[in-house]
């Protein structure tokens, strides 16, 4: 029965449109790529997939751990089995591990927090030894006691609430509920608001039994679960906190402690929902707004007190090995140009779904190109395909190998895909808008495993808002995985892809992330991780084989215009001026109507005798996204240069769009938003040259 149910999965996904034209292709190209794109696609399977993740998921594998090494090494070890160059690159940061934690209220009645996960009987992986204990990375050590503060998410609006009822939380520890923005938002934000720690627990409203029911009759969050992470603040640099901008390598400079913009200034530590329930019944103070109010069965109050609460966590503060699987396949053409694809191994435990799911695929990818290698195969652009590191902690692996390599990526680097956690639902990604026609075109030719749909017809028909029209459009890229580097601070072009939407749990970052929990609630069948090796394999087929690279320059003017139209919103009645960078988008659009005017000669005549003149252009079009950036970066974060899309600083993981402008203008600023305004007339001038360059190279082809 399973072997019927792998063919069928292998006819759905094949191309389904067979006539489609490809971009970057001639006809005759692009039947002999489809030849290609058949094979590959009949090579993933989905029992393969399991046993990675049986074996990668099997013990804690945290970053600095053995564990984490043998991962590494097991999967360099499939990759050289397959027949790729393949090898383990590492490096060395600061991953502080916990010394002590504990948490205690000790006023108005004596409440000892338990700060562990209890293993459950029907998940042998959740009583695993050498589990990472539940803590928050890079806070700050501390013994301190105050009083306790409900701050709902504690985002800043939340605190200008708290200021409107005459409370100050100066002196006093902040209780925060995950959800909202990112986890290492609300201690910032605490710090600022002069808080002495902060408590951060998973409320059931959010995380728990008001969704569903809980672990392990159903998928959500146990009253004792509890999700661990960093706190980094990694919307000002990430990677190794001690060396922002360079390598962390054994010998290499690094700063004191002392010194990092990116470590925590309080305490903090997460707690579950059974944990939080004390010190919330015992708070008094204003009844807490609607929106504030979670699903315990309590009153939720803000206080202060009378809960009164002591914690005191301490780490090693000591610099642990890095281990990064790089793996290559050499270009028989271009092998100076790069194409990448990359996935996390590193887990907070077991990890099967954060990020085993997504490395599996990746693995799966690897092996299906190391077959087409065998039967005769050769890319034209040298395939990288890397498993990082400490990407938990702070996307370190990735962050400090694009460091290192910096120069080298920015001369060869063509394009840089990252998947991460990958489950049963639909596509989802995020990426630069000079690829949106790639993208729909891939999604046009692969098929959705569940409704037999092509991926982009599975896309357009996802509950909730869509975009207008039957495009599919790219979010922009903010932070949250290991593409940060490649995009925000060396201008890759990049994707961050896969599947999700219908496969909600709460076990994120707990010990029940496990292959039981995963194969109970996620992708039973596999059949979302042999889509994803699918659509990765066929995505680095066509990136590696274009004669044109297909890159398209219109969508970028499209998305900056809906940027702009947002921004002026904010712009207090004529604040802001963007002429300038209208012009510019003018003349984005003249330069792109020229380029797509010339590119279908280009690819007529992208033959043997053409190579000089495509590697030029080809030159020209994947260096185009190096122009948005620009040297000194976004205000008081220089790493983070691209001027269309970053991390906001209050939003962790989301992106904000022209981000030294928005977010100046947000905090009426007025005359830094004018001057960040003038910077991105500045870079999208850059970019409009290079693109008016690659109109001029492809006029020169097609001639």
């Amino acid at each position: 029965m399973m072997k019927h149910a792998i063919l069928l999965l292998s006819v759905l996904c094949a191309p389904a449109t067979a006539q489609a034209p490809i971009r970057g292709y001639t006809a005759g190209q692009a039947a002999k790529l489809r030849e290609w794109e058949g094979k590959l696609n009949s090579l993933p399977e989905p029992d393969r997939i399991r046993a990675y993740m049986r074996r990668m998921s099997a013990e804690p594998h945290h970053a600095g751990s053995p564990g984490s090494k043998a991962v590494a090494e097991y999967a360099a070890g499939l990759m050289k089995e397959w027949g790729l160059d393949a090898r383990i690159e590492s490096f060395e940061a600061l991953l502080p591990y916990p010394t002590q934690r504990s948490l205690e209220m000790i006023a108005p009645v004596k409440f000892t927090a338990k700060l562990r996960e209890p293993a459950l009987g029907a998940d042998p992986d959740s009583g695993d030894a050498n589990q990472l204990p539940t803590y928050n990375a890079y806070s700050a050590s501390g013994d301190v006691t105050g009083e306790v503060v409900y701050v709902n998410y504690g985002i800043p609006a939340d605190y200008e609430w708290l200021k409107k009822q005459g409370i100050d939380v100066k002196g006093k520890i902040v209780l925060a509920r995950y959800g909202g923005s990112w986890r290492g938002v609300k201690p910032k934000v605490a710090a600022e608001n002069g808080a002495i720690a902060c408590l951060i627990y998973s409320d059931p409203r959010d995380d728990g039994y008001f969704q569903g029911d809980v672990y392990p009759k159903g998928a959500f969050r146990p009253e004792d679960g509890v999700q661990r992470g960093s706190v980094m603040d990694m919307a000002v640099y990430s990677g190794d906190p001690l060396s922002p901008g360079w390598a962390s390598e054994p010998g290499s400079k690094r700063l004191k402690r002392e010194e990092s913009k990116t470590l925590m200034k309080i305490p903090v530590i997460p707690i579950s929902y059974g944990d939080a329930r004390p010190l919330l019944e015992h708070l008094n103070g204003p009844v807490a707004p609607e929106a504030w109010r979670g699903a315990l069965p309590l009153t939720y109050h803000a206080g202060p007190g009378p809960a009164k609460a002591r914690l005191k966590v301490d780490f090693d503060w000591t610099t642990k090995p890095v281990h990064n699987v790089i793996a290559r396949i050499p270009g028989s053409e271009f092998p100076g140009e790069w194409v990448i694809y990359g996935n996390h191994h590193d887990a907070w435990v077991n990890g099967a779904s954060d990020p085993v799911s997504g490395a599996s695929a990746l693995l799966e990818t690897a092996r299906a190109l190391g077959e087409l290698w065998k039967q005769g195969w050769r890319p034209k652009r040298t395939i990288i395909l890397a498993l990082w590191d400490a990407e938990e902690f702070g996307l370190v692996g990735s962050t400090e190998w694009v460091e290192k390599h910096r120069q080298e990526l920015v001369d060869k680097a063509v394009f840089y895909l990252n998947s991460d956690s990958n489950g049963r639902g639909w596509m989802g990604a995020q990426g630069s808008h000079s690829l949106e026609v790639f993208m729909n075109e891939l999604l046009r030719d692969l098929k959705d495993p569940a409704s037999g749909k092509s991926l982009l017809e599975a896309a357009q028909s996802r509950p909730g808002p869509r975009a207008a029209g039957k495009d599919f459009r790219l979010g922009p890229l903010g932070a949250g995985s290991d593409y940060v580097a490649f995009i925000h601070h060396a201008g890759i072009a990049s994707v961050n892809a896969g599947f999700g939407g219908q496969d909600a749990g709460g076990v994120y970052h707990s010990i029940y992330d496990s292959l039981a929990w995963y194969t109970r609630f996620a992708d039973q069948d596999f059949a979302y991780g042999k889509a994803l090796s699918q659509f990765a394999g066929t995505m680095l087929l066509r990136l590696a084989d274009a004669p044109v690279l297909p890159f398209e320059f219109a969508s970028v003017a499209r998305a900056v215009r809906g940027y702009v139209e947002d921004l002026s919103k904010l712009s207090g009645g004529g604040e802001l001026d963007f002429r300038a960078v209208s012009e510019q988008l003018a003349r984005l659009e003249k330069a792109s109507a020229e380029y797509e005017m010339a590119l279908a000669g280009a690819v007529a005549r992208s033959g043997a005798a053409a190579k000089p003149k495509l590697a030029e252009l080809n030159r020209t079009l994947y260096r185009s996204e190096r122009a948005l950036l620009l040297e000194g970066g976004l205000p008081g974060r220089e790493w983070f240069r691209h001027q269309l899309t970053a991390p906001g600083l209050y939003t962790g993981y989301g992106a904000k769009t022209l981000p030294g402008v928005r977010e100046a203008a947000e905090a009426a600023r007025w005359e830094e938003a004018r001057q960040q305004t003038a910077r991105v007339a500045a870079a999208l001038s850059g970019f409009s040259a290079q693109v008016e360059q690659a109109a001029s190279q492809a006029r020169a082809l097609a001639n």
